[in-house]
């Protein structure tokens, strides 16, 4: 029996599990490694935040599909990978024997230690939940009514879009308890790569609340001492395993530690090792973006069922030059982007809606 093992229910596996649920692979044992039954999707988080959607209408259930598929579900996630032996570690203490695996665990974000206020990271997504969830308990049940001071840290979509959806849910609950808004970053432009339209409805959409938009500013300890609430939404960061050696052993990565791969999804040094999406670096580099991984979850299936059958791999992946950007302002409004196309209304907002509903619903056991 061929042993494939999938650590991660991004958005790639999740289309891989479907796909193999009504095409099983004879002689293959799947098995499903994931920190927890249900797969946040990422591109729902922002209406999520904001109070939209309950958090149960933004996943994915992912122990449904392995189910489906016929795969083995381990609650768990990965702690160190030996390429060479081909096992992986869980930090259930469990050892995984594979002989093909595939990675799609996306990113994690790792804010400086001692800031002083409350710090939400924004990854990974299974961590949110509970933290966001404690936030709003403390914030309901807090007597204070000065403002509130909220400040996101980093200026790309994240950034943009939590900030104005959680500013949305905490007045919501409280408002009687003002929130004082600041959109913070090290980078020197707002939401860059897209449509300068876009970008000036974003800035609209701050000056609308109030916000204090600060570019080209470092992170300091008085800043973050002046803040109630810091949103982390900086760059992605490679997991903790991938970023040490000890732990990813002979595994090739980039500078980072993110996982090399070449055109057909496969490790640059182990050819049974796959990665996709944010866990994942390319030659040349991609945004770490969603979008790209819903692309590779095709192209990933195809080339494991070909590995698995020992065929010969076909064409590999053609990342998309541009893409479709869909951004929440968190008040029912939403700003569309792609390439130097931009517009914004309350249809954006329907139509992104229709969009993520779709999504969701085509991995649901009654899904198309």
């Amino acid at each position: 029996m061929t042993r494939l093992l999938l650590i991660g229910a991004g958005h790639a596996h999740v289309q891989l599990l479907r796909d193999w649920a009504r095409r099983p692979v004879p002689g293959v044992a799947l098995v499903l490694v994931t920190p927890g039954p249900q797969a946040p999707y990422s591109g729902m988080v922002p209406g999520w935040l904001a109070g939209r959607y309950r958090y149960d209408d933004i996943c994915i259930d992912a122990a449904a599909l392995a189910t489906a598929a016929g795969a083995r579900l381990v609650i768990a996630s990965l702690q160190a990978l030996d390429a060479d032996r081909q096992t992986a570690l869980l930090d259930t203490g469990e050892t995984l024997a594979w002989d093909w695996l595939s990675l799609n665990n996306g990113s994690t974000l790792d804010p400086p230690a001692g800031l002083g206020p409350p710090v939400l990271a924004l990854r990974p997504l299974a961590a949110l939940q509970p933290a966001w969830d404690a936030l709003l308990a403390r914030h309901a049940a807090d007597p204070n009514t000065q403002p509130l001071r909220l400040m996101a840290v980093g200026a790309g979509a994240a950034g943009f879009e939590v900030l104005l959806a959680a500013r949305a849910r905490l007045l919501a609950l409280r408002p009687d308890r003002p929130v004082a808004a600041t959109l913070l970053s090290r980078g020197p432009d707002l939401l860059p790569g897209l449509a300068p339209g876009a970008v000036r409805a974003a800035r609209r959409a701050l000056q609308a609340i109030g916000a204090d938009l600060r570019l080209g500013t470092e992170l300091t300890p008085a800043l973050a001492a002046g803040q109630d609430l810091l949103l982390w939404a900086t760059g992605a960061q490679p997991h903790a395993w991938q970023r040490d050696t000890a732990r990813r052993g002979t595994l090739a990565v980039d500078g980072q530690g993110f996982v090399r791969v070449d055109a057909r999804l496969r490790s640059v040094s182990h050819p049974r090792v796959f990665a996709v999406g944010d866990c994942a670096a390319f030659d040349p580099p991609l945004p770490k973006a969603g979008v790209y991984a819903v692309r590779q979850g095709p192209v990933l299936t195809v080339q494991l069922r070909a590995a698995l059958s020992d065929a010969p791999l076909p064409p590999g992946y053609a990342p998309q030059s541009r893409f479709l950007v869909l951004l929440a302002t968190g008040n029912g409004r939403a700003i569309a982007s792609r390439g130097r196309l931009w517009a914004e209304g309350r249809w954006v907002w329907r139509w992104k809606d229709r969009i993520d509903r779709g999504f969701i619903a085509g991995f649901k056991p009654d899904g198309r």
